[in-house]
């Protein structure tokens, strides 16, 4: 039996909304498999840690396993572009940092843009730096210090854990905002660079509060200022380096991010999965340890984040002349 006119008319008016009607089923009935969290730094630093963090608590809300996959690096750029190459379909996700941000301009040839190339799906952490001292610098305040800089131009030295790091360019911000010559020595990490101001090689470094909570704790290591415009939960009795220079801020913003074109139903399945994880007293306790505070909202509000971030960290890149190791 022939199919009639006005029924071939319907189902031709139908035909166009099949994509979108599968691509609504898909993300309803996500995730029906496992899923990849990649983290662009080796098994058992911070990222890793907080990435596993979050994919035990995604696993257990959502009833799939969310499997942490470390694709160390070119500073996270592996981790990235393997997101950016694979399926829009909610199962390979990415572990953002502030490389990222930082990376987009200071990688002048990436096959990739990340605010264009990865889908911001949620926030996790804002961790602070910390601004330390090797105990051998006669001051107590960051006035002091900007004062003693200035006396002795050139002696104070800088760790850093690498050309174009989180810790190099938050320095390298704050020199730009304090007109101060800080000679900057460079590491092969935080490890390395951690060791060097503690052995008084280096005498000042911003350093992610994670890295530096331990040395700050035995007294190897003084405290001076968190680059948040506000105080830090874990050191209350530090001020913020934006009381002595207005306007600095610096900060380490983790969260979750996806292929480009990743369904919207997806995005917010995994968008209230992370906020309720961030809402959990237990699980906000145990990211509280890694340093950073929660840093809940929709994806909208973390796409706006990471541009600013973006944004921010080029100018410092390009007036410092940073180039990647």
């Amino acid at each position: 039996m022939r199919p009639s006119r006005r029924r071939l008319l319907s189902l031709a008016g139908v035909a166009p909304l099949l994509p979108a009607l599968a691509r609504m089923a898909a993300a309803q009935a996500y995730p029906a498999q496992s899923v990849r969290l990649l983290v662009g730094f080796p098994a058992g630093g911070p990222n890793d840690i907080l990435g596993r963090l979050i994919a035990q608590w995604l696993s257990g809300r959502l009833g799939q396993p969310f499997v942490v996959e470390n694709r160390p690096g070119g500073s996270g750029n592996i981790a990235t572009e393997t997101v950016v190459r694979a399926p829009a379909d909610g199962y390979t996700l990415l572990l953002v940092g502030p490389a990222n941000a930082i990376g987009a301009s200071l990688y002048p040839n990436l096959g990739f843009s990340f605010l264009r190339d990865i889908a911001p799906v949620a926030g996790i952490t804002r961790e602070p730096l910390v601004m330390v001292l090797h105990p051998s610098v006669p001051v107590t305040s960051v006035a002091q210090f900007i004062a003693e800089a200035k006396a002795h131009p050139g002696t104070i030295k800088m760790a850093s854990t690498g050309n174009g790091s989180s810790p190099h360019v938050t320095g390298e911000l704050f020199k730009m905002m304090t007109g101060l010559s800080l000679p900057v020595v460079h590491y092969a990490g935080g490890g390395p660079a951690l060791k060097a101001m503690i052995d008084g090689q280096a005498q000042v470094m911003f350093e992610p509060m994670s890295a530096a909570i331990e040395p700050i704790r035995t007294g190897k290591l003084r405290p001076l200022a968190v680059t948040t415009t506000t105080r830090a939960a874990a050191l209350p009795d530090v001020p913020a380096i934006a009381d002595a220079v207005p306007g600095y801020e610096a900060s380490a913003v983790t969260g979750i991010g996806a292929p480009g074109g990743t369904p919207a139903g997806i995005v917010a399945t995994l968008n209230a999965a992370v906020n309720a994880a961030l809402a959990d007293a237990a699980m906000s306790a145990r990211l509280a340890e890694t340093g950073g505070a929660p840093l809940a909202g929709s994806p909208a509000e973390f796409g706006r984040l990471l541009a600013e971030e973006t944004e921010k960290w080029a100018k410092v890149v390009k007036a410092s002349g940073a180039k990647p190791d």
